[in-house]
């Protein structure tokens, strides 16, 4: 009898705890957001900007090839003093609940960035459904929500677009990098370590891009484009790396994995074309009478991918050579990329926490006034070694002869 008492006693204990989905949500009372922008108006308000999925549409465009199946996405924006009132607000223009889960990209516009970004990243760490993983662009000489409406091709909704080309443009280029929130927010509590997100812009005609032609036609009228990293110190925005001196700080921050370096070769700016398929870089933090100096160590492997001058890669010293020039291309971009960082007295490298790491007695009396007195003094010593592994499947290129 006892046992059966224990046994009723326990099913209702189960019954109560397992009570069912109580905080469940149905699929139609939903609007999944997959991005969100941020700008600012003229009076200093917050402006939220929501990429929506149109489920309905997306599956009509991948059935009909794109085409009449209508936008795959709708934009709505609300406008508050902060982020959360505008999230609110944005209820008054949306039939169903705003849905955060799935949120994978947050476009920051410039002005925004400018000002000071602590307040929105407090905001987002605080919201259950916002991911720390999402993805973080600056939208680069536009508005965020300018970014947000431009249709794209091949991915037809236009966050994942950006996303993709970001991861790609990362791992095979090597000029960008790929940044989500949980990121950006160690680096702002981090004082040896400034925040670096990349940037976003566009392409074309901005008015052309937010019709549904922009991806009917086989060249569109608008393209996103992802160009430079942006510096930031502190929480504000400070400046722009572009280019190789952008690839520079992949370099440093030892997030390389492919990309192509030119070789200058007897006199021929352009003489090879050096593909890097592996790197790895450390960095290492010394200390000597009271200052402190940063020892960059670059190891890179690749192949030749084009040659434009007659080269010999069947002997060993020519091989040697071109390797010596691959080194001295590397370094300059590095050496660039931590002189433009000087110039903006932002340590985007983290040269600070390497610092604590190895020697953080002295680096309680550095702490204070790192990025203005001690980084912009900072002696950086570079040295790269690069190895030509292959030489792809000829030695000698029909361009010279047999």
């Amino acid at each position: 009898m006892k046992r059966k008492i224990a046994i009723i006693i326990s099913l209702l204990l189960c019954a109560t705890v397992l009570s069912g989905c109580w905080s469940a949500k149905e699929l139609n009372e939903l609007a999944f957001v997959v991005a969100v922008g941020i700008d600012k108006t003229k009076d200093g308000k917050y402006v939220m900007i929501f990429q929506v999925v149109n489920p309905g549409n997306v599956v009509g465009a991948r059935q009909n090839g794109g085409g009449s199946g209508g936008v795959p996405v709708s934009i709505y924006k609300a406008t508050g003093d902060n982020l959360v009132e505008a999230s609110r607000k944005a209820s008054k223009k949306l039939s169903r609940l705003i849905y955060y889960a799935h949120t994978n990209l947050f476009v920051i516009s410039e002005e925004v960035a400018k000002e000071g970004v602590n307040g929105l990243f407090d905001a987002l760490e605080r919201n259950s459904e916002c991911r720390s993983t999402a993805m973080v662009v600056i939208a680069r000489h536009h508005s965020a929500e300018e970014v947000l409406k431009i249709l794209t091709p091949i991915d037809k909704i236009p966050a994942n677009q950006i996303i993709k080309t970001l991861q790609f443009s990362e791992k095979i280029w090597g000029q960008s990098i790929n940044v989500d929130i949980g990121t950006i927010i160690n680096d702002l509590a981090s004082p040896g370590k400034a925040p670096i997100i990349s940037g976003v812009e566009i392409v074309g005609s901005v008015q052309k891009g937010k019709r549904q032609t922009n991806v009917q036609a086989s060249e569109p009228d608008a393209r996103l484009n992802i160009n430079g990293l942006a510096m930031f110190k502190e929480d504000k925005l400070v400046g722009w790396i572009s280019g190789e001196t952008a690839r520079g700080v992949v370099w440093i921050l030892d997030k390389m994995e492919q990309t192509g370096v030119t070789i200058e070769w007897k006199e021929k700016k352009e003489a090879a074309a050096y593909k890097v398929v592996r790197a790895k870089t450390s960095v290492a933090a010394h200390m000597k009478k009271g200052k402190p100096s940063i020892s960059i160590h670059i190891q890179a492997e690749g192949d030749i991918g084009e040659e434009f001058v007659s080269i010999d890669f069947t002997n060993p010293k020519q091989i040697f050579a071109l390797e010596k020039k691959a080194e001295k291309s590397i370094k300059k971009e590095v050496v660039k990329a931590v002189e433009e960082a000087k110039k903006a007295k932002t340590d985007i490298f983290g040269f600070g926490d390497i610092v604590y790491r190895s020697y953080p007695q002295q680096w309680k009396t550095m702490k204070s006034d790192w990025n203005d007195r001690y980084f912009p003094q900072l002696e950086v010593n570079v040295t790269v070694e690069a190895f030509i592994r292959r030489t792809g499947l000829r030695t000698k290129s029909y361009l010279f002869g047999q």
